[in-house]
């Protein structure tokens, strides 16, 4: 019996390794779909997400914003009523940044927005424009209806008035065609021959981003021509509607009358935004105003004091909500926090400031 197992043993090996040999090029010699692929797909699909990514963190946020008082700078405010929008980069590379407005436009989709009649004067007489004849410009009218006085300074210094009206036109323009123009408060035409004096007289475009003349007619670019942050869209409409100037882009006028009980606030979602030394992508944060005021006052070269003295929430989905106080509330308290010091941090006897337990 030992020898005939002596012999079987070997016998069964070799048959065992025939079959194994026989079927191992079925097996190895084409691999499966999923192996072949795996390296291939794997890349691939790091490469989508890569792309998802970034498309997501580069795409606009969106904007919604309601009885929200802009400041432009020192010396220019604008009235948001509503508005509903994108906050698109200025270039690819860099972030959108409340810390710097020329890093985005606003593209607004609808929208109610006003400017004080008195800070358009004020600009217009500043140094942006210098080059510009026309001198110590004020603005009046109503409806369609508008008036700019100046002086107009060619050999001599001389005062001039031009009556005209307004409307929206394509490309985020207003047109001011031009219908009477007076020197002296007597009409002008009787006094080209001395003077040759035109409407292009008044207005060096060419120096002037923002502005052309053709004609009778002033084009005005608000775009290129009002203070940063830029703002773009289909203008609809505008009208003087003392004391303000008034643009309606799109069909806003539905919206304004919805939002009418909401509370002022700025809400932005999705891309990538900057502020201060953070940055948040997928955007989920909404500012509100803390006050009862008409408008929440909003000024993009102090928001840091208004961030600091209000408070942050967070909320499930890892959005941000911070409740503001107004610009002139801090200037009346002259009240800011105090960071936590690090003596305090060092002994858990102390109590917490009372500015964080109050909350």
């Amino acid at each position: 019996m030992r020898a005939r197992y002596a012999i079987l043993v070997p016998v069964l090996a070799v048959a065992v390794l025939s079959l194994a040999w026989h079927f191992w090029p079925i097996k190895h010699a084409e691999p499966s779909a999923s192996a072949s692929a795996s390296p291939s797909a794997t890349l691939d699909a790091s490469s989508a997400t890569d792309r998802t990514r970034t498309s997501s963190e580069s795409a606009p946020t969106n904007v919604y914003a309601h009885n929200l008082m802009l400041r432009k700078g020192p010396d220019f405010r604008i009235y948001v009523r509503w508005l509903r929008g994108q906050m698109v980069r200025s270039r690819r590379d860099v972030n959108p940044s409340f810390d710097d407005p020329e890093s985005f436009s606003l593209d607004v989709k609808t929208g109610i927005i006003r400017a004080n009649i008195g800070d358009i004067s004020n600009f217009l007489n500043a140094s942006t424009i210098t080059n510009s004849p026309l001198k110590n410009m004020t603005l009046s009218g109503d409806g369609d209806q508008i008036k700019l006085r100046g002086t107009l300074h060619k050999l001599i210094s001389l005062p001039v008035e031009l009556m005209g009206t307004i409307s929206a036109v394509p490309d985020n323009r207003i047109q001011l065609h031009v219908t009477k123009l007076n020197l002296l408060k007597i009409p002008l035409k009787g006094l080209l021959g001395g003077f040759n004096i035109t409407v292009s007289d008044l207005f060096h475009s060419q120096g002037i981003p923002g502005i052309q003349v053709s004609g009778n007619d002033i084009f005005f670019d608000t775009h290129k021509l009002l203070p940063p942050p830029h703002i773009r869209g289909e203008l609809t409409s505008v009208r003087v509607v003392n004391p303000d100037l008034e643009e309606v882009y799109g069909n806003a006028q539905e919206a304004v009358t919805r939002v009418e009980q909401w509370r002022n606030f700025l809400r932005l979602r999705e891309g990538t935004i900057d502020f201060g030394k953070l940055t948040m992508h997928h955007v989920d944060l909404i500012m509100i105003d803390l006050s009862n005021d008409a408008w929440f006052d909003l000024d993009l070269n102090h928001y840091q004091d208004q961030l600091v003295n209000g408070y942050t929430r967070m909320t499930p989905q890892a959005g941000l909500q911070i409740f503001m106080p107004d610009l002139d509330e801090l200037r009346r308290t002259n009240k800011a926090n105090q960071n936590i010091s690090m003596e305090w941090l060092k002994n858990r006897n102390a109590p917490p400031p009372p500015e964080v337990t109050s909350r």
